[in-house]
């Protein structure tokens, strides 16, 4: 609970640091502008809101790494509900208002967080989880969002996530994926390539081994 905190607070941070020009760059995410990526951190933290309140009964479906599904084919902006994200972005017109909107909502999906009974069973996409499970998730997204914003930008102008957040998000990616990444591996490369945001060199792909073939995870 304590590690979705910081993941958390460290991203909006990140946010609220950008200068307007940022926000028409690039993102980590493929046919995402920055303000795209703010837009849909908007609809996360309503998601985190919305699960965090809606009990459910019942044994759990899946737990912090089954929760996650991988698919084939990598995203490209043009998905219905992606372009959804695309229209409404561009709605907010200023990015101050994007920041205000993702600092309000955000700032209530932190505090449900810290109140949240971490053994809670709660529902989401036809699944059952307790909370804590459905918080530790979400370090990932946190973790992968917060490499995404700075992705195209200079370095001065975002910050790198928490270190304990790469750590734990990269050994939730090797539960999804089934294997451990090589030691040699950053947290950062693990996560980049593992997820397809960047091409492993040769190199890399000698030291991945039979894990080469299961990547990248396209999480969704």
């Amino acid at each position: 609970m304590d590690l979705f905190s910081r993941s958390w607070t460290a991203l909006l941070a990140a946010v609220a640091a950008l200068d307007d020009e940022d926000f028409a760059q690039p993102s980590g995410c493929r046919g995402w502008l920055v303000r795209d990526l703010v837009c849909h951190l908007v609809i996360d933290a309503q998601d985190v809101l919305i699960t965090l309140v809606t009990p459910a009964e019942g044994e759990p479906t899946v737990d912090a790494a089954t929760y996650w599904k991988t698919n084939d084919v990598p995203p490209t902006g043009e998905d219905p509900l992606d372009a959804l994200i695309v229209r409404l972005a561009a709605a907010y017109e200023e990015p101050h208002l994007l920041k205000f909107h993702l600092d309000d909502v955000g700032s209530a999906a932190g505090r449900a967080a810290v109140l949240a009974d971490p053994d809670v069973r709660v529902g989401t996409q036809d699944e059952v989880l307790t909370a804590g499970d459905y918080l530790t998730a979400y370090v990932l997204e946190w973790t992968l969002h917060h490499l995404d914003l700075g992705a195209h930008l200079p370095a001065t102008a975002t910050t790198e996530p928490p270190a304990e957040g790469l750590a734990a998000a990269r050994a939730l990616l090797e539960r999804v994926a089934g294997a451990a990444f090589p030691a040699s591996f950053s947290d950062r490369d693990a996560l980049l390539i593992g997820t397809g945001r960047r091409a492993a060199t040769e190199a890399e792909a000698g030291e991945l081994g039979a894990l080469a073939g299961k990547l990248p995870l396209h999480l969704g």
